[in-house]
């Protein structure tokens, strides 16, 4: 009997040890956001998510989809390490390049849409959300204009990731 007793306590307290930790509450009583860390293994995926995510919400307005570029993509790469090194979110580049500038040094033979660009510790799914929600950057994501998407990122070692989408025709 009290053999059985101990293999269940010893098994109770295994499975309670599996149970995910409860999140830490902010003061407003919200779960404090945690970092998403871009492992080797997302980042492969990452841009095809986006491009799929992209594509069901312009399928859903009848747009044409887009294609992965990757002239577009070099010109968001670029540019998301330079606002890292910036230390801020803005479509000038630190040696005062525009969006423009950037797809022509990639040697992009097509006519830039738009630039989008974010500063956060989200997931690029949720950053597309939140991008979505703005009129601005929504009209840029959804243009009938835009048939190519570049899509990059930075992320620095404390989490937090400089996201650029670009768009041409």
């Amino acid at each position: 009997m009290i053999r059985s007793f101990t293999l269940l306590l010893v098994a109770v307290v295994g499975l309670s040890a599996c149970q995910p930790a409860a999140p830490r509450m902010g003061t407003d009583g919200r779960p404090v956001p945690t970092a998403y860390k871009i492992s080797h293994r997302e980042a492969e995926k990452i841009p095809f998510r986006m491009l799929d995510s992209v594509n069901t919400l312009r399928s859903a307005s009848a747009l044409t989809p887009l294609t992965l570029n990757a002239q577009l993509t070099a010109a968001a790469a670029t540019h998301s390490r330079d606002m890292q090194v910036q230390n801020r979110p803005w479509h000038f580049g630190s040696d005062g390049s525009s969006p423009v500038d950037r797809v022509q040094r990639v040697g992009y033979a097509g006519t830039l849409v738009g630039e989008v660009i974010s500063e956060t510790y989200e997931s690029e799914l949720e950053t597309l959300g939140a991008w979505m929600s703005q009129p601005d950057t929504r009209r840029i994501i959804m243009s009938p204009d835009a048939r190519q998407m570049g899509f990059s990122w930075f992320q620095e070692d404390n989490g937090k990731i400089w996201w650029t989408l670009v768009l041409g025709s």
